[in-house]
């Protein structure tokens, strides 16, 4: 198992970024508050998880070790994928979840996508001994992943929240809420976890 990494960032998207190691390029999916903390020349140390299917090889990024073992432990949940533990992870962060979990907050766990209401209750159930106090550890952040011109950002804002599993209509509307905070360089990475904070809202 490859427990973590180290090397240079040879490139940021919304979605994952590409650290060398050895001379190998590898590409780690990663949550936007991870990405936020990456800069393109910059060494990184990543917190990772493999996940292993029969026709693919997926390597996961994490900011901390604390946010890996949560997105291990959450796919432990009947029903939680790689994706949706990401997508927790994405919305809510560790201690956020640990809370929704520990006060079984249905409503802030439905606020993820791909969680309904009986996925909610159910990993309320199977984590709620598991899962732990909340740690109060904040993950460092850097700049944003990267600074988009003019209304480029709107389409790079909603590509993520797609690929995190919100729907169109909903990116579309998580973007119009955000476009105030825009101005005239917008930060990707800043907007986009104003987005994931409005959705995890509505």
């Amino acid at each position: 198992m490859i427990s973590s990494v180290r090397g240079p960032v040879l490139a940021v998207s919304l979605t994952g970024a590409v650290v060398e190691v050895g001379g190998i390029g590898l590409h780690l999916a990663c949550t936007p508050g991870t990405l936020a903390g990456l800069r393109v020349g910059q060494e990184a140390t990543l917190a990772t998880s493999l996940v292993v299917r029969e026709d693919s090889l997926t390597l996961f990024g994490f900011a901390t070790d604390d946010e890996r073992d949560c997105f291990e432990l959450a796919q432990t949940a009947s029903g939680v994928g790689p994706k949706v533990a990401q997508a927790m992870l994405a919305v809510l962060g560790p201690d956020d979840l640990r809370r929704a979990i520990a006060g079984e907050d249905v409503k802030r766990l439905t606020a993820v996508p791909g969680i309904g209401q009986k996925g909610a209750q159910r990993i309320i159930l199977e984590l709620k001994d598991r899962i732990g106090p909340p740690t109060g550890v904040v993950a460092t952040t850097g700049a944003g992943v990267a600074v988009a011109p003019g209304d480029a950002w709107r389409s790079q804002v909603h590509e993520g929240l797609v690929g995190l599993g919100w729907s169109a209509k909903e990116a579309d509307r998580a973007v119009d809420v955000v476009a105030d905070q825009a101005g005239p360089t917008p930060d990707v990475g800043a907007l986009l976890r104003a987005a994931l904070r409005a959705l995890s809202r509505a």
